[in-house]
């Protein structure tokens, strides 16, 4: 009887059916041989004994193999231990792994586009994303999920939820808390900007609030009414004029008009000084340092020089191409600022005055302030500028640095016309912007930094210190017309007097003693507030004479 060989077991496959191992089946296979496979011939050829999976017939059964064989226990726990793969053989235990599920590999075209990326075991893999952010969307599905999302989207009343949010106009899938964009800036243009002036007196002022407000202490008050008006007819009411001084010998120069006026404080009398050109208008007036001579600015550019105590012209400088708008003294140097952006410096004793030029300002200038000892000199411009110049006066076009200004700042945002030095310490410089900037900003000229800053409710248009105080002085425009005095350097109210006049308070000037302040506005009045007190001297002859220079009666008088 022939056998075919026996198929090797990486080939052969696995039966689903079990059949248990009996005693008689174990019998049966240790009895069969194996013979060799036919020819093609129709014979039979000896068994292959190169093949070790034929077994030869002649060949005897290994002792070991027929020890073993008949010795199978085929008890009901081994048939357990088959079924489940183990088999328990001489203490070794062996695992057989049964292979439910063949295993399919991936298309090719996937496995080129997707190369696998081989990792080694010891460096797990790490997650690169945010923990607190579950997936990063593009802002497009970003946005689609917010507008999907609803917080009550169940809601047991969606009627009164939708008239809820009809009625206060907010979606109802959007948050309520957002941040939003900066409201756009004010309009730049020109005549809106002059029409809302014009009325912002109108609608600006708070009824409500009382017209002043001081500070009043056991040791200290303030009137908040002038001590004394004078009428000033004719004013010329512009911004950029400076038409006010007072002298160290208590004289008060006004310029009306075509023509300026001395008044004296201690008798109250009115003396006419002279007139300007025909077809032309007084624009500056200044005392000088000793109080004997007075600056005349003119609006066609020309600079006079007037002997007080004569009344009497002395010379008129010419040479400006506009308006001189702003005068200060310095000894001997008279230096004028143009309405072309010029600054002039004035030797009124030689006939060749223009001793130098300075050119800092792209409009016109406004402001110009000598300081006490004449080491430099602050103006501000039309161009909201403020320039610190060395006070050193050289020649005329000659190279060097002294035409050149010292610092130069631009924070302020209007034209600058209120300047004033500090007199107690002589490094603080104080200036005061227009309508767009409001704001006072107090400058180290050592350093060149800026050391405070005050944003007023309106223009301001002049800057006092006091000599006796930590305080200074500030006249204000539209809507306020007002007078405020703060501390220093806390930059803190001590008092505001609103509606000080029925205009804009355009000008002010500081008495000698330093106690009084005469201020001018457009409503062709000037009036006098006592805002700081004298210190008290111990000598009575000093003292009186103090008082004598600040006293003024309280009834109303007339310049003209």
């Amino acid at each position: 009887m022939a056998f075919q060989p026996k198929t090797p077991s990486r080939h052969r496959s696995r039966s689903e059916a079990k059949t248990p191992l009996t005693p008689s089946l174990v019998s049966q296979l240790n009895a069969i041989s194996f013979n060799g496979s036919p020819t093609k011939g129709g014979g039979r050829a000896p068994s292959d004994l190169t093949n070790p999976f034929l077994a030869n017939a002649s060949r005897s059964t290994s002792p070991i193999k027929r020890a073993t064989s008949s010795a199978i226990p085929s008890h009901e726990s081994f048939q357990k231990q088959a079924n489940t793969g183990v088999i328990r053989k001489g203490g070794i235990e062996s695992r057989l792994d049964v292979i439910t599920r063949d295993y399919v590999p991936p298309p090719q075209a996937a496995t080129a586009a997707k190369p696998e990326v081989k990792r080694s075991r010891s460096q797990p893999t790490r997650d690169t994303r945010d923990r607190f952010i579950t997936s990063r969307d593009t802002v497009d599905d970003v946005a689609a999920n917010l507008d999907m999302m609803s917080l009550n989207p169940q809601s047991t009343s969606p009627g009164h939820t939708a008239r809820l949010a009809a009625a206060t106009g907010v979606p109802l899938n959007r948050r309520i808390l957002a941040y939003h964009e900066a409201p756009p800036p004010s309009a730049s243009d020109s005549l809106l900007s002059q029409q809302r002036e014009l009325v912002r007196p109108l609608y600006g002022r708070p009824g409500a609030l009382p017209t002043s407000t001081s500070t009043s202490s056991k040791t200290r008050k303030i009137s908040t009414q002038p001590e004394r008006v004078l009428d000033a007819p004719g004013i010329v009411d512009d911004f950029y004029l400076n038409l006010l001084s007072w002298s160290c010998q208590n004289l008060l120069a006004v310029a009306l008009a075509e023509s300026s006026y001395v008044w004296r404080a201690d008798s109250g009398e009115v003396v006419q000084l002279g007139e300007a050109p025909e077809g032309t208008y007084i624009s500056a007036v200044d005392f000088a340092n000793d109080g004997n001579f007075l600056g005349v600015g003119i609006g066609s550019g020309e600079v006079e020089l007037w002997d007080v105590e004569t009344q009497k012209k002395l010379r008129t400088m010419a040479g400006h191409s506009s308006q001189v708008a702003c005068l200060s003294w310095n000894q001997h140097i008279l230096s004028s600022g143009c309405g072309d952006g010029s600054i002039w410096h004035h030797d009124v004793r030689v006939a060749r005055h223009k001793v130098g030029e300075l050119l800092g300002h792209q409009g016109e200038v406004c402001g110009l302030k000598w300081r006490t000892d004449g080491e430099l000199l602050a103006s501000g411009g039309n161009d909201n500028v403020v320039n610190v110049w060395d006070g050193r006066v050289g020649d005329v076009g000659a190279a060097g640095s002294r035409g050149v200004a010292k610092w130069t700042k631009r924070n302020h945002t209007a034209a600058v016309k209120a300047i004033a030095w500090c007199p107690w310490q002589p490094s603080l410089l104080a200036s005061g912007g227009g309508t767009n900037d409001a704001t006072v900003h107090i400058w180290n000229t050592t350093t060149g930094a800026r050391l405070h800053s005050l944003t007023t409710p309106s223009q301001v248009t002049s800057i006092q210190w006091s000599p006796h105080r930590k305080e200074f002085l500030t006249t204000h425009g539209y809507p306020t017309n007002a007078l405020m005095i703060h501390s220093y350097p806390s930059m803190e109210r001590v008092v505001e007097i609103r509606d000080a006049h029925d205009s804009r308070v355009l000008w002010s000037t500081l008495s000698p003693a330093g106690d009084v302040v005469c201020t001018g506005a457009g409503d062709e009045n000037l009036k006098f507030w006592r805002v700081w007190e004298v210190p008290k001297v111990k000598k009575g002859k000093d003292g009186k004479e103090a008082s004598s220079r600040s006293s003024t009666s309280s009834n109303i008088l007339s310049i003209r």
